[in-house]
């Protein structure tokens, strides 16, 4: 589709590859955009009956680009993106025309949308943003050594990229709190054992391809429809819970705890939080 993103399309299953490997596929507002316009063509090709989304090179998903930590701290301007990401960076609760998600979060729920079903194959990285994007697959295959986390506390942020809901459905209340709380390193077998992955495979990219592959063999049609069944059956209010997620990052971004819990990690120091008013 594009450079930040590659397809190919064989016998009905479609790999997706996350496409940044020297930045271990970090996601920039191109990436972003990538991915759901990707998604969005893959909706529309009848002959896609499965989809295995991976990362190239060392990774997954690395999270976001430091180059936009560094934005959110002051220091330079964040990567790629143009006019949408302008829309964007000046109203993070902005919704795309006529959904329920901005554009980061659409990046992510794009997988949950389409109408075929997506595993994730997961190695190396997959950490704030980047572990959100495998939350929104339907299935998650992971290296028994692959890391995991809900990194956004580390940024003083939380999970804006549709990452509430995807975790509660999956982990539960108790243990989504704990991991989103902490921002606590999973391995690939910590997350299957917790139900944040579906299960480990030394090689999960040839794991999903034999899983799709499967898939791709049997009735699109019923496929298709037992997924819609399935996703109606765990979504509730989404477009409100993705709406709170917008605002809540915009009440945090750019405030002087977020941009101390930036500072403090690059300086390699302790960070010195003040107490809400």
């Amino acid at each position: 589709m594009t450079d930040r993103v590659t397809v190919n399309v064989h016998e009905g299953v479609a790999d997706v590859r996350l496409n940044r490997p020297d930045k271990l596929n970090a996601l920039d507002m191109g990436m972003f955009d990538a991915l759901a316009r990707t998604g969005e063509a893959l909706a529309a090709d009848p002959s896609v009956r499965a989809v295995v989304l991976s990362g190239a090179g060392r990774a997954f998903c690395a999270g976001l680009d430091f180059a936009n930590f560094a934005a959110m701290a002051g220091d330079s301007a964040p990567s790629g993106g143009g006019e949408r990401f302008k829309r964007l960076a000046n109203d993070i609760t902005a919704r795309e025309p006529g959904r329920i998600t901005n554009l980061g979060q659409q990046a992510v729920h794009v997988w949950r949308e389409l109408p075929q079903p997506v595993i994730a194959a997961v190695h190396g990285h997959a950490l704030g943003g980047g572990l959100q994007i495998a939350l929104g697959a339907d299935i998650r295959i992971v290296a028994p050594d692959a890391k995991l986390s809900v990194l956004e506390i580390r940024w003083g942020l939380v999970p804006d990229m549709t990452g509430t809901a995807a975790l509660i459905r999956l982990v539960g209340e108790d243990v989504a709190k704990e991991l989103t709380f902490t921002g606590r390193m999973l391995s690939g077998e910590d997350a299957a054992r917790i139900g944040l992955a579906t299960r480990t495979a030394d090689d999960p990219r040839a794991a999903a391809t034999e899983l799709a592959r499967e898939i791709a063999g049997n009735s699109p049609d019923a496929v298709r429809g037992a997924k819609r069944l399935l996703n109606r059956a765990a979504d509730h209010d989404l477009a409100g819970q993705f709406l709170e997620e917008s605002r809540t990052l915009g009440e945090l971004r750019g405030g002087p705890n977020q941009v101390e819990a930036v500072h403090a990690y690059f300086e390699k120091r302790p960070p010195s939080f003040t107490d809400p008013a």
